[in-house]
């Protein structure tokens, strides 16, 4: 068991401390805003009843709740203090997270590791040369209680027993450690993640296509074969000479990476920003968002458990 502080409340922040609860560990949760640490303990336990209804839970953890193993903290030296591995979860800024590491550097132990959650941010140059040595990135995935998924990056100086520390810690919980051996901006699922991202707001830019169009292709298209196949499996499926052949004829030319959406800023300058506001590229009526937080992990968990029984063809890579 391990003192675990997580610095940031939010969407991530909370729901990677109720990991490190249900794995078994002490945690502090900590936040700037009193208001995003005060909700925290709700979104918690509505994600415990969802784990529990789905056989997901332990006795131990449904009796005792989650309110015994993550201690909310008032400022940040009570969660950093005396913690074995300190999660950054803030925003996704430089400016932010240096000071943040600035800070740490005065109140993290002398054998802490501190782990940063930034989806894409190159953070090591950010970091006080004194903890460079124990700083690296797991970088995880939401909801972070259901994607097993988690980048694990260390910097040009990090100790790749820190790194080695947090992978078997992960790994303990169940999850799925990917140790990357160099930093890639945005790591390989975010990467494509970014690449569909881009062609879909191309297309809604557009006007080619709708959001009902967009999902339901992905649904009933691509997400069938996913879980199963991925995309390099897929492409052997496929045969190569076919693949090569597609991409040789194609003359279609994938749009770059945006900077700027104006689909997505009008959304934004409406207040249809997502399921917090009840509307963003859909209507989701008059239910709360932890209404639709706990339908959508539902739903999630019931095709985790199905595919636990239906492994991923994957053959030795040759490569």
């Amino acid at each position: 068991m391990s003192e675990i502080a997580v610095i940031g409340a939010g969407t991530m922040g909370h729901a990677i401390a109720l990991v490190f609860a249900l794995g078994g560990h002490r945690v502090r949760l900590t936040d700037t805003s009193q208001a995003t640490l005060d909700r925290a303990p709700g979104l918690m336990n509505a994600a415990v009843e969802t784990l529990a209804e789905a056989g997901e839970l332990g006795p131990a953890i449904q009796e005792k709740g989650i309110g015994q193993s993550v201690r909310l903290c008032p400022s940040l030296a009570d969660a950093v203090t005396g913690a074995d591995i300190v999660i950054e979860a803030i925003i996704e800024t430089e400016a932010a997270k240096a000071a943040l590491f600035a800070q740490l550097e005065s109140l993290m132990g002398p054998d802490a590791i501190l782990a940063s959650n930034t989806s894409q941010l190159d953070i090591f140059p950010l970091v006080p040369e004194a903890l460079k040595a124990r700083t690296l990135i797991a970088h995880w995935y939401t909801p972070p209680y259901l994607v097993d998924l988690i980048d694990v990056v260390g910097g040009p100086k990090s100790d790749p027993a820190a790194i080695e520390t947090v992978r078997a810690t992960l790994a303990a919980m169940g999850k799925a450690p990917l140790v990357f051996q160099k930093f890639v901006p945005g790591y390989i699922a975010n990467r494509i993640q970014a690449a569909i991202a881009a062609e879909v707001y191309t297309l809604l830019d557009a006007g080619l296509v709708t959001p009902e169009e967009v999902d339901l292709s992905v649904i009933h298209g691509l997400a069938l074969r996913l879980p199963v196949l991925a995309v390099l499996a897929k492409a052997d499926f496929t045969g190569l000479p076919l693949v090569n052949t597609v991409l040789t004829n194609g003359s279609y030319v994938p749009p770059a990476e945006p900077k700027q959406n104006a689909t997505l800023d009008r959304l934004v300058a409406e207040g249809r920003t997502g399921v917090m506001a009840g509307k963003g590229f859909f209507d989701w009526g008059d239910r709360s968002p932890a209404e639709l937080f706990r339908e959508r992990d539902r739903r999630l968990l019931q095709l985790k458990k199905a595919l636990r029984g239906i492994k991923p063809m994957m053959g030795a890579a040759t490569v």
